[in-house]
């Protein structure tokens, strides 16, 4: 059986937990193929895409998400939603996806009709926005930017109303009615739903930081926090202590992933072998990767 080959393209590359998921998920699929780092300089992205297209699929990590978009045939919707790629597949033609999104939404699924808190819009947090708005959720959001707070409400609005004038063509109007809103964490006393960070706090070394509250925490009923290392942020923390759901950014980063499989090759996984790969790697970080200071790579 001739091996197929993988890589994960990006600027700079660090430690990354790539090679370690994709590797653990051709084994459980039984499938013989290779997965590597390969770390591009700006200034070579063009001249690498013939190297990059004789692969069998690949991965894009910062900061090449958009910028690899004019090198590729064709869209996946995923893609064009978010303008952003992190995932080829390559036959025929070069195929873009975007499966951070369903890395989100596996890991925090059933957030429609639901009062959102999310910290920070910037890159995943602007995806986990877009997402959770258009599953008909109430989303606050905490940006201490706020020109790209206020960019990204303009963004949601104009999708809302594609979205609705696309019901409307085919007489499925949707009469639940959602809000998107801007605060400062700090000025909150209401209850969520569920909180998000999808902000830097607390992610190593500075894992003393919190986003929110104690008394947000208090408040809400789960909480993501993206960040994966550590494997339990200081928010994870107080919301397991006061008897919340916290869910890390292991479950995303694998479930994304599992996506990119299921795009390369059409593999099934069961869930059950996919939440015992997160506690796996959520050890495997714990041991290798919790002293290095660089900045870790997706």
């Amino acid at each position: 059986m001739t091996e197929q080959n993988y890589t994960l393209i990006g600027h700079p590359l660090g430690h990354s937990m790539s090679p370690w998921i994709h590797e653990r998920l051709f084994r459980l699929s039984g499938k013989q193929a290779g997965y590597h780092l390969t770390d591009i300089a700006p200034e070579e992205l063009e001249s690498r895409i013939p190297e990059l297209k004789k692969l069998n699929g690949f991965n894009i990590t910062i900061p090449y998400k958009t910028e690899i978009i004019p090198f590729l045939d064709k869209l996946d919707e995923s893609a064009k939603l978010f303008h952003s790629v992190n995932c080829v597949a390559n036959g025929t033609i070069s195929i873009g996806y975007n499966t951070d999104c369903d890395g989100f939404l596996r890991s925090v699924p059933k957030l429609e009709h639901k009062k959102i808190l999310l910290i920070g819009c910037g890159g995943v947090g602007r995806m986990m926005a877009i997402a959770s708005v258009l599953r008909h959720a109430d989303l606050t959001i905490s940006e201490p930017d706020q020109s790209k707070a206020e960019a990204l409400v303009q963004e949601i609005k104009a999708l809302e109303e594609k979205a609705h004038q696309m019901a409307a063509g085919v007489g499925k109007v949707s009469d639940t009615e959602y809000q998107v809103r801007l605060a400062p964490a700090d000025s909150l006393d209401e209850a969520f739903d569920l909180i998000m960070n999808a902000s830097p706090v607390g992610m190593y070394p500075n894992t003393d930081r919190c986003p929110v509250s104690d008394a947000l925490i208090q408040k809400c009923s789960a909480v993501f926090d993206v960040i994966y290392n550590p494997t339990e942020t200081l928010l994870m923390k107080k919301a397991r202590k006061a008897g919340k759901t916290p869910v890390g950014g292991s479950a995303m980063l694998v479930w994304q992933a599992v996506r990119a499989h299921e795009i390369w090759y059409n593999s099934r996984f069961q869930r059950e072998d996919i939440e015992n790969l997160i506690s796996e790697m959520e050890q495997e970080i714990n041991q290798n990767f919790k002293t290095e200071k660089k900045e870790k790579s997706a």
